[in-house]
């Protein structure tokens, strides 16, 4: 079952392949032939998610902001950073 802090290792073949640890596999309920997504997140961060889920399952994967942005903030952003 899922523990929280929980390491486990894998080993990159030559290939490139990893074999998912059991007990993530189970975790995220896992079967051969699932799909699964890699997400960087903060810090360096890399998620493994199955494709199956719902997006609904991403909420608070990523810790909330300091302090609340405003949607005009937001809007801001994303206009700067599609206008470099």
């Amino acid at each position: 079952m899922f523990q929280e802090g929980k390491t486990m290792l894998a080993t990159l073949t030559a290939k490139g392949q990893i074999t998912i640890p059991k007990p993530a596999r189970d975790a995220l309920k896992l079967n051969p032939g699932d799909r699964v997504e890699f997400v960087f997140g903060d810090n360096g961060r890399l998620f493994l998610l199955p494709v199956t889920r719902s997006v609904k399952s991403l909420k608070g994967m990523l810790p909330k902001p300091a302090k609340p942005v405003s949607l005009e903030a937001m809007d801001e952003a994303i206009a700067k950073a599609a206008s470099e």
